[in-house]
């Protein structure tokens, strides 16, 4: 099969390392790159061999055959370029959050649904290598049924400093960070029926939260509890590390820090590390938050190619973008939020 061919839209922090998991994972090309401050669209272009560049979507479209529009902007911009991508027929792949709103995110779902075309959300961190091999775990009934879980994504990392348009956003660590965290928790134990959250503001200069913690009620089954932060001063930082423990019937799961995972069960414990891949072009700060993008990508690639079905559609990631903006909801008015109204 011949290589996929796509045309990028960003150029802000994480274009460089999802544009170096598209060329990692292998099979695809990027044909052109769009970015408003054209400048920084040339840089990457020049480092990634990528012959042409432009400041207009809409005149890279028109001008440039590819197969598939790959948008890393900021939320803002995810509506208008999906619309623009349902107008002219071209599959699509938006970074997270996928939407400003629930509202927002319905709509666009529905108009790609409407236009036939294919719509894909770049949500990677269930794509980590550990939790691929929990789920593996899980999967196979090892501990049982689990009836309670808590992932941990709680650290000190100075996200500010290299992205510091977040200060700015009114929605902060749950539309960020909450969207891989809960999205990682539905592909674990499946969808909720309930939620109940608390969100903090400890960084002074910010305007959104960073601190929040969710419990969700999985199926009537299993209690998930997700924990966020990036004001924790914790004498040894797991970032950019998520921590995972799972209570089942008859046993339990440990996503330890180092990537080790513990199965405990009557007959003992039984435990392996599992390091995410290296590659050069990794930031040695941000580890295996940036390696899974090439896993995340390759897959996004098949289900471009129609060599397998796609996990994180428009349709699947609009469950976790309920997940987030429940989760502001019942912050706001301090009450459970029903899901499957």
């Amino acid at each position: 099969m011949n290589d996929l061919r796509f045309a990028f839209v960003g150029a802000g922090f994480w274009a460089r390392f999802q544009l170096a998991g598209w060329r990692q994972a292998g099979g695809a090309k990027c044909v052109a790159i769009c970015n408003r401050t054209r400048s920084k669209a040339e840089a990457l272009a020049r480092d990634f061999d990528i012959p042409r560049v432009y400041e207009d979507v809409e005149a890279m479209i028109k001008n440039e055959k590819f197969d598939v529009l790959d948008i890393a902007t900021s939320v803002e911009t995810h509506a208008p370029m999906v619309r623009l991508a349902a107008k002219h027929r071209l599959p699509v792949i938006c970074q997270k959050p996928m939407a400003t709103s629930l509202r927002e995110a319905d709509e666009m779902v529905a108009i790609c649904r409407s236009a036939g075309v294919p719509f894909l959300v770049h949500e990677n961190i269930r794509w980590y290598n550990t939790i691929r091999e929990l789920k593996k775990v899980l999967d196979r009934g090892t501990i049982g049924v689990p009836f309670r879980a808590r992932i941990e994504y709680c650290n000190g990392y100075p996200v500010f400093d290299n992205q510091p348009f977040l200060k700015e956003l009114e929605q902060f660590i749950l539309t960020d960070m909450g969207s891989h965290i809960l999205d990682a928790a539905r592909f674990l134990f499946g969808e909720a029926n309930s939620l109940y959250c608390q969100v903090r503001q400890v960084h002074l200069g910010i305007r959104g939260e960073d601190v929040a913690t969710v419990m969700m009620d999985m199926g009537g089954r299993t209690t998930v509890t997700c924990e966020l932060s990036y004001a924790s001063i914790l004498e040894r930082d797991p970032y950019p590390e998520i921590l995972l423990l799972v209570e089942g019937e008859r046993g339990s799961l440990e996503l330890a820090r180092d990537h080790w995972i513990r199965v405990t069960t009557a007959e003992g414990t039984w435990a392996r590390r599992y390091p995410p891949p290296s590659y050069p072009w990794v930031d040695p700060l941000e580890g295996i938050g940036q390696t899974c993008i090439v896993s995340c990508t390759e897959h996004l690639r098949k289900a471009v190619q129609g060599e397998c079905e796609a996990e994180t559609t428009g349709e699947d990631n609009l469950k976790t973008v309920r997940l987030v903006f429940g989760s502001y909801e019942s912050a706001a008015q301090n009450k459970v939020v029903c899901l499957n109204r």
